[in-house]
Parts: C-alpha cells; structure tokens; sequence
C-alpha cells in the first residue's frame, strides 16, 4: 500500500489560505443564488457563476498559474502549478435544497495536490489543508459512504467483509468530507471521475492524516494530460489493508473515460 503525503516542496501557506478563501466566496455566492433562482434554473447558474468567480479570483491572485475546471478550462500537461476546481459539486443536490453538495478548490504540484479546501456551504463549514482537522475518531461498525442515486455493485461485498453498514450521500466531496468529519470511515469509487471531483477532498484527507490511493493501492496522480481518474479509495489508515485487500478479490477494472460529447 502507498500512502500520499501532503508536504509541499515550497512555503504553500499564501495558497492554503486562498483556496479556503476562494472556495468559502464561491458557496456563500451559490447560497445567495439559489435563494433568488428558480428551482429549474439554480443548476446552470450556479455552475456558471461560481465557475466566473474562482476564475477571476485565482487568476487575479496567481496570474502565473494554470486552471482546470470542470466547466471546460484546459492546460498544458507540462505546467508546475495547476489549480483543479469544482465550483459545484453535487449539482443534483444543490439544486433539490440538500446540504451535500460543496465547491473543490486544489492545487497541483508535481502530479500531487498539495493544496485543497473544500466548502460545505450547506453545514457553514470549510474543510482546509491550511487548518486541516485531526484525525476523526472511528466508529467500532465501519460506515462506508455510497452514492444516493447510483450505489455501486461491489458495495455489498465490501459491506459484509469489513462488518460495515452503509451511509447514501450526494456528491463526491460531500462523501470524502463525510469521512474526514467522522461520519463514515470508508469510500470507494470505482465508477470512474475527473480530477476536479476528487483533488480538494483528497488532499484535505491527506492532510487530515486519511488513507487514500487507487483502488489497486497506487498513488493517486493528479495534474494529468486527461483529466479522467478511474476509481480511488479515502479510508481511514486502519481499515485500509483490508479494504485493499477484498477491493482485490472483487475483479475491479479501471473504468473507461466516456467518449467526449
């Protein structure tokens, strides 16, 4: 097994309080949206608005740097600094009125994202790798966080094997951050995602003292000339042996990236 580490080559902290800055503005503008639009309207919008506003904060603060978000903006595969963004993640739930939804904001180095913040606007809260959170204290029945709407095949082994009951959740951010703030101890996704979904909460897991990986163990690599991330794992460090090992008696392959629309 691998374990990342979150330590940066350089004195990050300008960053690490930027990206809980820029992610707090950018919920804070999706609450006051989705307060005024309309039910049928709060998705686009808020996607939209909250893409504009990182932008313009990141480029105005680290004009130098690159941005990959999951509203279109590329980059070179050979840039040293890239900052990967969800301005909305959890469309779904943000446009029902749930709380588990967030906004990812992270920064790549040298293939790790050694800076991340996640905001759960929803629970008045953001979850930093500036000021990350201690290690949550784990229940004696592990919870693993799965998808609401699409629970994945393999959940019910896992679940028997680790003695685990399952706990649904809106959007990705919103599961890892479940296992950061200790109201699960396991997620799996195997489904495959792009970086934007996974690289704040990993690295504020990471920070937090979490296991994460691939699900064969790998580190996890972001800053990728595609953005397509086939499957990780964010577990707490005890359980992560075994949940490799019985995610390997599963016959899990990488998932496809799909076919640009």
């Amino acid at each position: 097994m691998q374990q990342t580490s979150t330590s940066a080559q350089a004195d990050l902290t300008a960053e690490h309080v930027a990206a809980a800055e820029f992610a707090a503005a950018a919920g804070d503008l999706l609450l006051e949206l989705r307060e005024a639009a309309t039910t049928e309207d709060r998705g686009d919008l808020g996607d939209r608005r909250a893409h504009e506003l990182l932008m313009h904060l990141i480029g105005e603060r680290f004009p130098a740097d690159q941005i990959r978000s999951e509203e279109g903006v590329a980059m070179a595969p050979d840039d040293t600094r890239l900052w990967i963004i969800d301005p909305l993640d959890g469309t779904r739930e943000y446009r029902e009125g749930r709380s588990d939804w967030a906004v990812h904001v992270a920064l790549e180095i040298g293939g790790r994202a050694v800076v991340g913040a996640v905001a759960l606007p929803g629970l008045d809260e953001v979850l930093s790798t500036g000021t990350p959170p201690p290690l949550a204290i784990a229940d004696d029945v592990p919870r693993i966080v799965i998808s609401r709407t699409r629970p994945p095949s393999f959940v019910p082994a896992l679940t028997e094997a680790l003695g685990a009951v399952t706990v649904p959740m809106g959007s990705a951010g919103a599961k890892i951050a479940a296992v950061i703030r200790g109201e699960a101890e396991v997620y799996v996704h195997a489904g495959g995602q792009y970086e934007w979904d996974s690289a704040a909460p990993v690295a504020v897991a990471q920070a937090a003292g979490l296991f994460t990986s691939r699900v064969d163990g790998s580190e996890l690599v972001y800053g990728n000339e595609s953005p397509w991330l086939p499957d990780l794992v964010v577990c707490q460090p005890h359980l992560a042996e075994q949940t490799l090992a019985v995610l390997a008696t599963l016959g899990l392959e990488p998932a496809p990236e799909p076919e640009p629309r």
